[in-house]
């Protein structure tokens, strides 16, 4: 193997990161919006260039005295900080995690908001519960063991970014660093739906990938709280300890250990300008012509070789858009997402942002899989419908749903590709919508095949289709901008377990600019493009509904595909 590349040289730590202000797509262009200054770090190393034969010299969790308040958690971490440079360890690799329980409950997102420094991230399991079927399982804490509920994190102790598709190798050196004693070193991020596709500007920071072990996290447990800090080095990589310490001490100079709880109630804003990529004229185009190749047995989308009773037509294509909303005033994503968070008791929250990058947010229902250990868990979730004003209608919408026809032949093929057997379909109800929904389950041969799961698994037929290529070519040729990490899968890697999402229901949101806001439609036999529109408005409306102040009419324009006003 040739020696690992030396990591790109990135801005001292006391720079400054100005956000990206790049349209959504070079079909349209938009205003020069005002660029907002954040603190950024040092990126560290990227653990993409290390050996992923050679395991890190020592993986370690220290857990210190539990204090009462998240100040003197920070003050104990600087004093631990101090120890360790007098006394280094005698490694050219490792990572190191120092935590500190907290007395006190606190929200991780709370934390977060006070925080000004990028990179950032935040992950929140579904129920708002440790539930270690959700998130995982915790350690340390003032009582016992309790489980994770939320992680916040700032900075970088080590990174994973490519422009190449994630490989099994990526995987092995994001391994390296993690560990089964270790439950709580853990790598947070997403990848893009199609690694195959070109990054357009507004995911530039992202890659083809982005995982990250934050130098500072806040977790936020069953009863108590958690602050760590984590140092991560590894000479072969021109990162040595001496520098790891000192760019840590250099974040931890930024952190603010003052947060106030979190209003869920985001500024109202208004929305000057919305623009659809496709518009309304375009998508009813690419919903025809997706049609036109269900319907043809000899091209595009072959015919399925099952039979579901009348079911015998073709499988499906998703087709996705990207709505640019452009407010007058700033969008915090955090607050947005604290929103979201606020509705989303049966959802992920998560966010995720580089330096010099949106933020990367979402509300998703649907999980992509769950390993702990070797037992791995997984889901299908297809058909969309909105909640009922009253129980009765509610119920009347769910019968409905249960029996289209169009739903179920959506349902049943997003899992097929998956599972030898049929599923219960039952109903899952949400804040404002209600989907089919059946869970799965397995057992691994051997932790090695976790990088299996993630490529068999993604992309799903119920963010991409089936036959899986066919529908990503046909998406390809036909969408009209960059999904970027929607629909892509959403999580977290971890020594003894590992849990992603499918990053739907979700927007990239910067100060200056407003937000892009994504949603998909499953296009089979029956489909209806006034229909599927529709459903596209009720997805997004959990963004638009939290942020619409007014819409002034002779703003609010849609252009089609010859740039009119329509």
């Amino acid at each position: 193997m040739s020696a690992p590349s030396r990591p790109a040289v990135h801005p001292p730590a006391a720079s400054r990161f100005f956000r990206s202000s790049s349209p959504a797509s070079n079909r349209l262009s938009f205003p020069t919006p005002r660029c907002t200054v954040y603190r950024g770090c040092l990126l560290s190393m990227n653990g993409c260039g290390g050996d992923p034969d050679a395991p890190v010299g020592v993986c370690q969790t220290r857990t210190l005295p539990c204090v009462s308040d998240s100040e003197s958690a920070i003050g104990e971490l600087k004093s631990a900080v101090l120890g360790l440079k007098s006394d280094p360890p005698r490694f050219g690799s490792g990572i190191i995690r120092l935590e500190v329980p907290i007395m006190q409950q606190a929200e991780a997102i709370d934390w977060l908001h006070a925080q000004q420094t990028l990179p950032r991230l935040f992950f929140s399991g579904r129920g708002r519960r440790a539930d270690p079927g959700i998130f995982g399982t915790g350690n340390g804490g003032c009582n016992g063991a309790p489980g994770v509920v939320s992680v916040a994190g700032v900075g970088s102790a080590v990174f994973f970014q490519r422009s190449d598709p994630f490989s099994r190798d990526d995987w092995r050196c994001i391994k390296r660093f993690l560990s089964e004693d270790c439950p709580l070193i853990r790598a947070y991020g997403a990848m893009r739906f199609d690694a195959r596709a070109n990054i357009s500007s507004e995911w530039k920071s992202f890659g083809s990938f982005y995982f990250v072990v934050p130098q500072v996290e806040f977790d936020e447990l069953e009863g108590s709280s958690m602050v760590a800090i984590n140092i991560a080095w590894d000479d072969t990589l021109f990162w040595t300890w001496d520098k790891a310490v000192n760019e840590l001490q250099n974040t931890m100079q930024k952190i603010s250990s003052i947060f106030e709880k979190l209003r869920k109630e985001v500024p109202k804003v208004i929305i000057l300008n919305k623009y659809h990529m496709p518009t309304k004229a375009s998508w009813n185009f690419a919903v025809k012509k997706a049609l036109q190749m269900i319907n043809a047995g000899d091209s595009g989308l072959v015919k399925t070789p099952w039979s579901f009773d009348t079911f015998d037509k073709n499988l499906l294509v998703v087709l996705a858009r990207s709505t640019r909303v452009l407010t007058d005033t700033d969008i915090d994503p955090i607050a947005l997402l604290a929103c979201l968070q606020a509705e989303g008791h049966d959802a992920y929250q998560f966010c995720i942002q580089p330096p010099n990058s949106p933020a990367f947010i979402g509300n998703t229902p649907e999980q992509l899989f769950h390993r702990r250990d070797l037992n791995v868990s997984s889901e299908a979730l297809a058909g969309t419908r909105a909640r009922g004003g009253s129980s009765a209608v509610d119920f009347h919408i769910e019968q409905e749903l249960l029996s289209s026809s169009k739903d179920n032949l959506e349902f049943i093929l997003s899992i097929c590709n998956q599972v030898m057997i049929e599923p219960t379909v039952a109903i899952r109800k949400l804040h404002r919508l209600q989907h089919l929904y059946a869970h799965l389950s397995g057992k691994l041969r051997s932790e090695d095949d976790e990088f299996d799961i993630m490529s068999s698994l993604h992309p799903t037929p119920a963010v991409c289709g089936l036959p899986t290529e066919k529908a990503r070519c046909f998406i390809a040729h036909t969408e009209m901008f960059d999904r970027g990490m929607y629909a892509g899968p959403v999580g977290w890697f971890g020594g003894r377990e590992s849990e992603f999402a499918v990053g739907i229901r979700s927007a990239l949101v910067e100060k200056g600019i407003g937000a892009l806001i994504y949603a998909g439609a499953g296009i089979v036999e029956g489909s209806n493009p006034s229909s599927e529109w529709m459903e596209l408005e009720l997805k997004a409306s959990q963004f638009t509904k939290l942020i619409q102040h007014a819409v002034p009419q002779p703003c609010y324009q849609e252009l089609d595909n010859m740039g009119t006003i329509s």
